[in-house]
């Protein structure tokens, strides 16, 4: 599955969820994830998507470190499977 279709089926997802999914762009600073994850009653995460089989360069993962660190949660998504777990796990922060 292409990575756009996945990123796709995120948010619907996550619509369906009663949130949003806005692509996040940063200029400035590279390698930050694909989308916000907002849920009701201030919920929210960060989810790089990646196609299946490719993970996070470098850069990307630094910058998930630092979201970590900074007390986000911060998803890979890479399987459609994935997704209702990443909503569950932005749920229960």
């Amino acid at each position: 599955m292409r990575e756009k279709v996945l990123e796709q089926k995120l948010v619907k997802a996550v619509k369906n969820a009663g949130g949003a999914a806005p692509k996040f762009v940063s200029p400035g600073l590279d390698g930050m994830p694909d989308r916000l994850v907002l849920l009701p009653v201030g919920m929210m995460g960060f989810v790089e998507v990646k196609a299946p089989g490719e993970k996070p360069r470098p850069l990307q993962l630094a910058r998930h470190r630092m979201l970590r660190g900074l007390g986000f949660k911060v998803c890979i998504l890479n399987d459609e499977e994935q997704i209702g777990g990443i909503i569950d796990g932005i749920r229960a922060t």
